[in-house]
This record gives C-alpha cells, sequence and structure tokens, in this order.
C-alpha cells in the first residue's frame, strides 16, 4: 500500500469519526427519555426567574444574551490555571485563577438556567446535558481548588485539566444550541433581511383598528402592524425569542409606553422602535419604516 492510500485512509477515518461526533448532540436532540427531568426541573425553576430578576439574568439590559457573556470569565480563568499549571513556580497564580474561574461560574449558571426554562423540548434536552457537563466541570474545579489550598498540586493539576476538558464538552453542546437549534438567537432577524427594497403597500389605513395587532405578509415574511392613535407601526410578526406570534398578542402600557407581548413566553417589545421591556427575550425586535400614501398604509425596511 502506497504512503497516499495510506494518508487517504487515515484522512477518511478521522471524517467518519468527526461525522459520528456531530451526530450525538443531534441523537440528544430526540431523545425523549429526558423529558421526565427536563419537565421536572423547568417546573421548580420556572417560577424563580419572572420580573426584573428574569430580565436581569436574560440580558435585557444589555441587548444581548447575557449567559454567553457570563461564561467567559470560569473559562478564561480555567484555560489560563491549566497554562500556568504547566509552568514551574506558578502555584500561587494558578490557585487565585482557579478559584475566580470556581466563582464566576455560579452567576454564569444561573443566567444558563433562566434562559434554559423558557427553551423549546429539543432545546431543554440537549441544554440539560450541556448544563449536566457543565456541573461536572465545576465540581472539578472546585475539587482542584481545595486541593491547590492543602498543598496537593500534582492532584490539582489533573483535576483543572479534567475539568477544563470536559467544560470544553459542555461548551461544544452550548454551540450546537445557539448555531444549529438557534437557541437565545433573534428568529425576527433573517425574516427582515427576506423582504425586498422598497416601499411595499400593505392595507388601507382604515382597516387597523386602534391598538390591536393586524398581521400582513411581504414575500410571505408576517408583517404585524399596530396603530396607535395616528401612529402606524410595522415590525416583523415572529417574535425574536422563539419565534412566537405577535400577532396573537396583547397590546398593553408599560411606563407610559405601548408594547406588544407575545403569547408564548411573555417577551415583550416597545412599539415606536421594537425596543425588548421584558424577557425572556434579550435583543429587540426588528421594525419597519412606515407612511400613509392616499390613505394607504406602506413599509419598508429601515
Amino acid at each position: 500500500m502506497t504512503s497516499m492510500a495510506v494518508d487517504e485512509g487515515l484522512a477518511t477515518n478521522v471524517h467518519e469519526r468527526l461525522v459520528t461526533l456531530r451526530t450525538v448532540p443531534e441523537k440528544l436532540e430526540t431523545m425523549h427519555s429526558l423529558d421526565g427531568v427536563s419537565d421536572r426541573v423547568k417546573g421548580w425553576l420556572v417560577g424563580l426567574f419572572g420580573g426584573r430578576f428574569g430580565d436581569l439574568l436574560h440580558g435585557v439590559w444589555l441587548g444581548h444574551p447575557l449567559h454567553p457573556a457570563l461564561v467567559q470569565v470560569p473559562v478564561g480563568a480555567w484555560v489560563s490555571t491549566s497554562v500556568l499549571d504547566a509552568v514551574p513556580g506558578t502555584e500561587t497564580p494558578a490557585t487565585v485563577l482557579n478559584g475566580v474561574g470556581t466563582a464566576t461560574a455560579l452567576p454564569a449558571a444561573v443566567a444558563g438556567l433562566a434562559d434554559w426554562v423558557s427553551l423549546a423540548p429539543e432545546q431543554r434536552r440537549v441544554g440539560l446535558i450541556h448544563a449536566t457537563a457543565n456541573v461536572a466541570a465545576v465540581a472539578m474545579q472546585a475539587m482542584a481548588f481545595g486541593a491547590r489550598l492543602t498543598g496537593h498540586h500534582k492532584r490539582a493539576r489533573v483535576l483543572s485539566l479534567a475539568g477544563l476538558t470536559t467544560a470544553s464538552v459542555g461548551a461544544y453542546l452550548g454551540g450546537h444550541l445557539s448555531y444549529r437549534q438557534a437557541a437565545a438567537v433573534n428568529h425576527a432577524a433573517p425574516m427582515l433581511r427576506s423582504i425586498p427594497d422598497g416601499w411595499h403597500r400593505v392595507c388601507a389605513y382604515d382597516e387597523l383598528p386602534d391598538r390591536r395587532p393586524t398581521v400582513r405578509t411581504i414575500a410571505e415574511v408576517p408583517i404585524l402592524l399596530v396603530r396607535n392613535g395616528d401612529t402606524v407601526t410595522a415590525m416583523i410578526e415572529r417574535c425574536a425569542h422563539q419565534g412566537g406570534p405577535l400577532g396573537d398578542g396583547d397590546v398593553v402600557t408599560i411606563d407610559g409606553t405601548s408594547c406588544v407581548v407575545c403569547p408564548w413566553h411573555g417577551s415583550t417589545y416597545r412599539l415606536h422602535d421594537g425596543a425588548v421591556m421584558h424577557g425572556p427575550a434579550a435583543t429587540d425586535q426588528p421594525r419597519m419604516r412606515t407612511r400613509v400614501v392616499d390613505s394607504q398604509v406602506e413599509v419598508s425596511v429601515p
């Protein structure tokens, strides 16, 4: 067998193993046996993340999900710990970083749980294993920190590296949640890019009842229209959080400003600019420009 044939065989083998690895999260998505645990945990947690506390954890104030921002601190500290573990005479800074990473993992985990309870069942299945891997990683890092404090640095190095490896598995599943299952991304934003440029006539002004959602479509994209007095608001009708139908939601007044509430999970958006007021959504709802020409409402992309 030639060396080229051997190289091709190795490449094929590696490719097959990578493909097998990629199917693991997909199998988790359809693992209904996880639903019993998932539903019970959701039942315990769902009441904890309402109101302003929930908005804080979702990242409403940030305009971006808070969980992925928070995880940078523990992961960065743990990576730095393992790097220092390979350098002689760095026991003290390695201990400090090990402790910092373990302590800051808690708020990151709480923010992640707040997002998890409002996900779809197939997302929660993957998220459950993601969280389990991260809990195991934190436990290993905590044991490593304890070993460092008692002078068992060799044992601590092994535990820290094992914890970092386990956290990497959790991060891989977190990436699957975000990039494959579209958890915590803005589901409405891609629809805005599907609308052709220019002004589009959607309905007569008189067809719009005051403060009641009306839905029209442009290029098969649903558009939410709300007349509030003399002002007409237009935004993508599918909720940024999980694609819920804002057209079935209620128009409410919050702090003197009219808002629309998603009927699925309660995400609330300000009508005049699409800003998210309450989670679980953390990003704003895409709005469109509006004008009235010859008593006809026209809308266009920003």
